[in-house]
């Protein structure tokens, strides 16, 4: 069986997530979608609220499952038997820091990341943009899956 962790914040889920998970799902048998903890970020959202958003998008996708962790993600892959980790990539920057922690990530564990382009369509879509449209009264549902209401 081919399982994937797709890591993350998610703070919130966006139109960005939701078309990597997507497209990623052709390549695997189960995606986790694996919303990180970390102490150390202040979050807009609390982490069950963020699995809750999630679980709501795909709730028709019985290939995906969503569960919140801590530490380390590769620990993590551990712990429900995944050997891929899929993550999104929008610019250079995106690149060179995903690649560091995908070769360190496979030098520690042997586990492959996977990354995929976004789309054009939702390549300037950041979880930033979409907290501080919120915290303004901004209009940010043109860049989240319809299923979600966060205001």
């Amino acid at each position: 069986m081919r399982k994937a962790i797709f890591p993350g914040t998610f703070d919130p889920f966006t139109l960005g997530h939701l078309d990597i998970l997507k497209r990623s799902l052709s390549m695997f048998d189960e995606i986790i979608v694996g919303v990180g903890v970390n102490e150390n970020k202040n979050t807009m959202f609390n982490s069950k609220q963020r699995v809750d958003f999630i679980k709501k998008c795909l709730k028709n996708e019985p290939k995906v499952k969503v569960l919140s962790y801590s530490g380390l993600t590769i620990d993590f892959c551990k712990k429900v038997g995944a050997n891929f980790i899929v993550r999104g990539i929008r610019n250079n920057g995106d690149f060179e820091f995903e690649k560091a922690i995908a070769r360190t990530n496979r030098k520690l564990s042997k586990i492959e990341t996977i990354f995929l382009l976004t789309s054009a369509k939702t390549s300037y879509i950041s979880s930033s943009i979409v907290r501080e449209l919120i915290s303004n009264n901004g209009d940010y549902k043109l860049l989240v899956p319809d299923c979600l209401n966060l205001s």
